[in-house]
């Protein structure tokens, strides 16, 4: 319920702080009073479109705060905790109009969009008027009023779940054509890369091995040429060990021969030609060593530039060879298996198809049978507010054709106002009076199915005759043991059904310096003078006020 109002500096009200309960409350007024601003501060706090125009004369800016009391089970607490705000005992909107025009919207003092201020107030309050009436006129509220009437909340989480599980099914299936289509696209040069690659017979790491072998093999292609210079000199016809063996061979005989002296020679020589062994067979171990193969070269640097060259080709580097080979080798693992794999999908596509079909008939059915339920339940309501030959319609259609998450069907509320007229929507066929009516009848009937906690209406009683507006009264005030009604009503009737009773007036302050909207609690004798002016007018007569308290006991 809405438990407290707050108003500072909007238009005629400079600071107004309002306490309310629940049952019916009454705002009455002579015209001009203020009541309007009322309710256009509070559309203003429910998120409701800002206006510069609504800030008081001389004013910065005005504010609005609405306190409001909900269940904890309540979809508007659901709204809050998905948008991170404290989902405390009392919801506290506020809203600030700068006379720049801007606008500033509060929940719980977080600030927040004006759109979710909106979407939050609009589940909590509703207000109608004869020409403001989101419950009838918006056609996308009617679907889910009659669902509500009807207590098809299980059938219609059934058609949602079945139609999201559908959506799902299709998703794969596309997701799993465009799969295919693109492997059959890519199919020959898929199947051309993994034959190339396969006959590489590629290796991990392959491309650095083959670097630093190659590297090796023309280290020791250049020093080869060194190794036979050196096998040359020494073991060439130039080399010198034969001679110096032959030199020392002459030189022994000669020492036999008594030539002494030469000793020294010869044990130099006789060094030096071990020192030559020592050199060649260092030489033999460096020429093992060294072993030179050309054509391992050869088949080295032709590996090597295979892979870089299928590198480049395929702009990646030749490690990365791999991993192309891998994704083509699965593009044509996908077009074997994705036909078989397709076919699966589509089958599950068309098991929640029929599951979803299943699903929306059973919703459909319930649909139907709370459309003609509910046509009575509101018929019923429409003699005592003089709308006896009007006829109240559920528009039901059915489109087996339509997919959609709410099912197959469209639902709207027509009314036909006279015998022999065309039915239609509401706002194009009733007239203001009607409409405000038709709007009563159905809120009586949908009070504890899905209605809004607070409800208020706007003078709906204009321009109907005292039967027509005690009946109003009297579905007020039925209305009222199941939600919170607060109405501005010129009424008389209507107002003598409420349990409370607000006056709205116009109060000089500062002796005429300026003029605020005042809101007065009326005890019981200043309820019984407002009521006999509302029956008498400008002049109270005794008679209007024993009239007065007549109505107000017949109906206390």
């Amino acid at each position: 319920m809405l438990n407290a109002l707050s108003v500072r500096n909007i238009v005629l009200i400079d600071q107004l702080d309002l306490a309310l309960d629940g049952g019916m409350t009454v705002l009455t007024g002579e015209t001009g009073a203020g009541k309007s601003i009322l309710l256009d501060s509070l559309t203003l706090a429910l998120g409701g479109r800002g206006d510069a125009s609504l800030v008081r004369t001389g004013c910065e800016s005005g504010q609005v705060v609405a306190v409001l009391q909900l269940a904890q089970d309540h979809p508007a607490r659901a709204a809050l905790r998905d948008n991170a705000i404290p989902d405390d005992e009392d919801i506290i909107l506020r809203r600030v109009q700068f006379a720049d025009g801007r606008t500033r919207a509060f929940i719980n003092d977080q600030p927040v969009s004006a759109a979710l201020l909106q979407r939050v107030g609009s589940q909590i309050v509703e207000i109608h008027g004869q020409h403001d009436d989101r419950a009838l006129v918006d056609v996308a509220t009617h679907r889910a009023a009659l669902d509500a009437f009807g207590e098809l909340e299980r059938p219609v989480m059934a058609v949602r779940d079945a139609w999201q599980a559908l959506t799902e099914a299709q998703e794969a299936v596309a997701e799993q054509k465009a799969l295919v289509a693109e492997a059959l696209a890519a199919e020959e040069y898929a199947r051309h890369t993994v034959d190339e690659l396969s006959k590489l017979k590629l290796v991990a790491g392959e491309e650095d091995e083959l670097a630093e072998r190659r590297q090796q093999l023309q280290q020791a292609e250049k020093s080869a040429a060194d190794v036979t210079e050196t096998d040359e000199i020494l073991n060439g016809p130039s080399a010198p060990a034969p001679a110096l063996a032959a030199l020392m061979r002459r030189l022994l005989r000669k020492i036999d021969g008594g030539a002494a002296q030469f000793q020294p020679i010869v044990d130099a020589l006789d060094q030096s030609l071990i020192a030559l062994d020592r050199t060649g067979e260092a030489l033999e171990e460096l020429k093992r060593e060294m072993a030179y193969d050309p054509g391992e070269l050869e088949a080295v640097e032709e590996r090597l530039f295979s892979l870089r060259a299928a590198a480049r080709k395929h702009q990646t580097t030749p490690e990365g060879l791999v991993d192309v080979l891998a994704k083509y080798t699965a593009d044509l693992e996908t077009l074997q298996n994705g036909e078989a794999k397709l076919v699966a999908l589509t089958a599950a596509e068309a098991k929640a198809m029929e599951a979803y079909r299943k699903a929306a008939e059973t919703l459909s059915a319930g649909r139907t049978k709370a459309a003609t339920a509910l046509g009575k339940a509101v018929g019923a309501e429409l003699p005592d507010l003089k709308l006896g030959s009007a006829k109240f319609i559920v528009d039901h259609q059915v489109d087996k054709h339509r997919i959609a998450a709410a099912g197959f069907d469209q639902i709207a509320f027509h009314v036909q106002t006279n015998p022999g007229t065309a039915a239609g929507p509401l706002l194009k066929v009733a007239s203001g009076g009607e409409l405000s009516r038709f709007l009563l009848a159905l809120k009586v009937v949908l009070a504890d199915r899905g209605s809004a906690p607070v409800l208020i209406f706007d003078e709906i009683d204009t321009g109907v005759g005292g039967a027509v507006a005690d009946a109003i009264g009297r579905r007020l005030s039925r209305l009222a043991g199941k939600v919170q009604v607060l109405a501005v009503t010129h009424a008389p009737q209507v107002a003598a059904r409420a349990q409370r009773h607000l006056l709205i007036e116009k109060q000089a302050v500062e002796e005429g310096a300026f003029v605020r909207t005042h809101v007065k609690p009326l005890d019981t004798p200043a309820r019984k003078e407002e009521v006999a002016r509302m029956l008498a007018g400008a002049s109270i007569t005794d008679e209007a006020r024993a009239a007065a308290s007549k109505l107000l006991s017949e109906v206390g």
